[in-house]
């Protein structure tokens, strides 16, 4: 900012639907619930195939195996994503037609292997590609043998990819995998019946412009600048039948979506810069980040204290592990070394934030030199004490029988719509109503915070209803009363967040309609339905005055006091009533039909 000043020119997201340069998006999130199907089977496999590690060594295979995104790797979930975009295939616009085609990100290279595995067994065998970051190398393997008869994740993804390119001849001096990728990036965009799905983790997410594509399916966490690029691969423009671009979301996004949208199709923050200020701001950054490191070398210098001289590594051993030879030992000595554990990571974390910068942060030449040994000597302690303690693991040892825990063990359902939305797209649902603006009005703390999300949608809600207010009063005045009833079921822990989020969208649908299910069928028009709405329900009173102002108002009749009262005549001539005409003349004004 301070060298090139503002911007020059803006050009928004919404702006460009509007200016049909690209296409509106409409966004489905869909869930996998998943469930153990026998935690007393999983119990006793796991104490079998890790008897022999101790507690640490067992609490390391579990953290490491136990996350989140192993669970979503399994291969339950997988086959289920599978069936779900094969479904989609052959029954959603433009898939089935072969006309369009799709992206699935995938959370991994592993997991991305995997689909296109699972792929070949589906009606899209050879019409799908695996697009990674992965270029497969003997290297890669060389440490991976376990001696038994199984398969780790890297000699998986080997295997796949070795298979995949074993026919592809490099040409223009370029390798396998990139001749492969370039013929299927082609393909997609030019043969989208021959090329229907790519598989990609972080590939063609930015810059890849393929007009065919029409669905993304999303299975890899994402969010702000990344997940708006990745979604915009299926805006672009292609023939008359592509409409829209469709996001199928399998991780629970549309926070992080609206947000995204939100941000781009908002006005940009203006502030000035000062040169000064980005000084002040660099200058905080390198204090910090000094003190920061000097207190980790101040924590980790005090925990290594105790160590008796002349402090050689049996002392140390000897400090942190006790007699290995005893467990009593080693269980009571236990705290120290998770102590020294903790506190080597935080050093090196606080090391890494400024090691580029250690001049800059004030150290001289000789310090830097010191700080640098005292690092290395941390490293090889943790690694020293780790050996001698027995809790170092080889991870790939128990992998195949982790995965097999988790393909066995943990079954996947059905996936299942829970966006409410419809056939709303991200720029009715999140700007047309005004919940980007009332976003990025927020708090950077409280954007992702439900109540405070529902309370924005809810005021922009009702902001929509009195605004809306007087060409349907009556129906209105109802929408407004169950808006009501939805915020006291919300705020009284009722309704969960995702019934919630339904019921919004059923009414944001009334009120964008302008009816509800029980209006007559006659009543084609918002006009009808208004004067329908407000005349007590009376459906042939409300046709008579319809049709009567449609074949007898004058033109331009609005402002003009002798026309004004034509119309107030036709309506008079239905209803005998003065006050009865005066009130329905005041909503026949709002009314765009008349």
């Amino acid at each position: 900012m301070e060298v090139f000043g503002r911007y020059i020119h803006t050009y928004k997201f919404n702006e460009a639907v509007e200016d049909k340069v690209v296409l509106d998006l409409i966004y489905e999130a869909r869930d996998i619930d998943q469930r153990l199907l026998s935690p007393d089977r999983i119990d006793a496999w796991f104490d079998v195939k890790t008897r022999g590690l101790n507690d640490f060594q067992k609490s390391e295979l579990k953290r490491n195996w136990g996350t989140m995104q192993k669970v979503l790797s399994s291969k339950s979930r997988i086959d289920r994503v599978v069936g779900d975009v094969v479904f989609d295939f052959s029954v959603k616009p433009r898939l089935s037609a072969h006309t369009g085609n799709a992206l699935l990100v995938a959370g991994s290279i592993f997991e991305a292997t995997k689909y296109y595995e699972a792929f070949q067994q589906t009606p899209l065998r050879n019409k799908c590609a695996l697009v990674t970051s992965y270029n497969p190398a003997t290297k890669d393997i060389t440490t991976e043998d376990t001696g038994a008869n199984t398969e780790t994740e890297k000699e998986y993804v080997y295997k796949i990819y070795t298979e995949l390119l074993k026919d592809i001849v490099p040409i223009g001096g370029k390798t396998k995998t990139e001749t492969y990728e370039d013929r299927a990036k082609e393909a997609f965009v030019k043969e989208p019946a021959n090329m229907r799905l790519i598989v990609v983790v972080d590939k063609l997410l930015v810059g890849f412009d393929a007009p065919p594509c029409t669905y993304l399916f999303i299975d890899k966490s994402m969010q702000d600048h990344g997940l708006f690029q990745a979604i915009c691969r299926v805006n672009r423009l292609d023939s008359e039948d592509k409409e829209f671009g469709y996001i199928v979301d399998y991780k629970d996004l549309f926070k992080k979506v609206e947000n995204a949208v939100a941000v781009y199709t908002s006005e940009l923050d203006y502030d000035e810069f000062k040169k000064e200020d980005c000084d002040i701001l660099l200058q905080d950054r390198l204090k910090k980040g000094r003190e920061r490191l000097d207190n980790a070398l101040e924590e980790i210098a005090l925990l290594c204290e105790p160590v008796p001289p002349p402090k050689s590594k049996l002392d140390y051993q000897h400090y942190f592990c006790g007699n290995t030879e005893i467990p009593e030992e080693l269980k009571d000595t236990e705290v120290r070394r998770t102590a020294l554990y903790k506190t080597t990571v935080a050093l090196v974390r606080a090391y890494a934030n400024i090691a580029s910068e250690l001049t800059e942060a004030g150290y001289s030449a000789t310090e830097q030199d010191d700080i640098g040994k005292k690092i290395d000597f941390y490293l090889n302690l943790r690694e020293e004490i780790k050996m001698a303690s027995g809790e170092t693991l080889d991870m790939k040892t128990y992998e195949a029988d982790m995965r097999h825990l988790i393909d066995t063990y943990i079954q996947a359902d059905e996936p299942r719509l829970i966006s409410p939305f419809g056939e709303f797209s991200l720029i009715e649902l999140i700007v047309n109503t005004g919940i980007a603006d009332a976003i990025n009005s927020m708090p950077k703390g409280i954007k992702g915070n439900r109540q405070a999300a529902a309370e924005t949608i809810e005021n922009n809600v009702r902001q929509k209803i009195i605004r809306e207010h007087l060409i349907d009063p009556a129906f209105f005045e109802a929408m407004s009363t169950l808006l009501d009833e939805v915020i006291k079921e919300r705020k009284a822990n009722a309704i969960s967040y995702e019934e919630y989020l339904r019921k919004i969208a059923e009414l944001v649908g009334k009120v964008h309609a302008g009816k509800v299910e029980s209006t007559p069928a006659s009543l084609r028009t918002p006009a009808s339905r208004a004067l329908y709405n407000n005349l007590n329900k009376d459906e042939s009173l409300a046709l008579m005055i319809h049709h009567g102002l449609l074949v007898r108002k004058p033109d331009g009749w609005r402002g003009v006091e002798t026309r004004e009262r034509m119309v107030k005549g036709i309506i008079y001539e239905f209803l005998k009533n003065e006050a009865e005409t005066e009130r329905i003349f005041e909503i026949v004004k709002q009314q765009q039909e008349y």
